[in-house]
């Protein structure tokens, strides 16, 4: 079974817009976590905060290739590491973005609610990411309703 958890959407922005939202700790709150430590780098652990659900998380920034690709693991402090690469490929006005997912573990009895609730994550992450590049609006973050 193949548990990688794939996401792609385009961005009407260059490459270099969408990359530093993700890795300027000043963007970075406009359409994902409410905050991040510092600004991402390869070989740092950056720590994630998510006041609104009360969460915290701590990557390890693996790789970073300015505007075109950016890899890191998190999940490890729970024992459930995974890692993501997020991809970036402009092609004219726009950037095709790439989310994937990977080391969930097949065995897990609870794998396809973990990839289903990844890939709901991944895909809100990305809409409130264009909305933001794209028309300036930055609070639907944190909008998703875990029950």
């Amino acid at each position: 079974m193949d548990t990688q958890v794939i996401t792609k959407v385009k961005i009407n922005k260059p490459a270099s817009e969408v990359f530093e939202a993700f890795v300027s700790p000043s963007k970075i709150g406009n359409f994902w976590f409410s905050s991040s430590s510092e600004r991402w780098e390869k070989g740092k652990r950056i720590t994630l905060i998510y006041e609104e659900y009360h969460a915290e998380a701590t990557i390890h920034v693996l790789e970073i290739e300015n505007n075109k690709k950016i890899v890191f693991s998190w999940g490890e402090e729970h024992g459930e590491g995974t890692m993501v690469t997020i991809s970036l490929k402009e092609e004219g006005t726009s950037t095709a973005v790439e989310v994937n997912e990977s080391g969930l573990k097949e065995d897990d009895p609870d794998i396809l609610a973990k990839m289903l609730g990844q890939k709901e994550g991944w895909v809100y992450t990305l809409t409130c990411l264009k909305g933001y590049l794209e028309n300036g609006i930055n609070n639907l973050r944190a909008s998703l309703i875990h029950s």
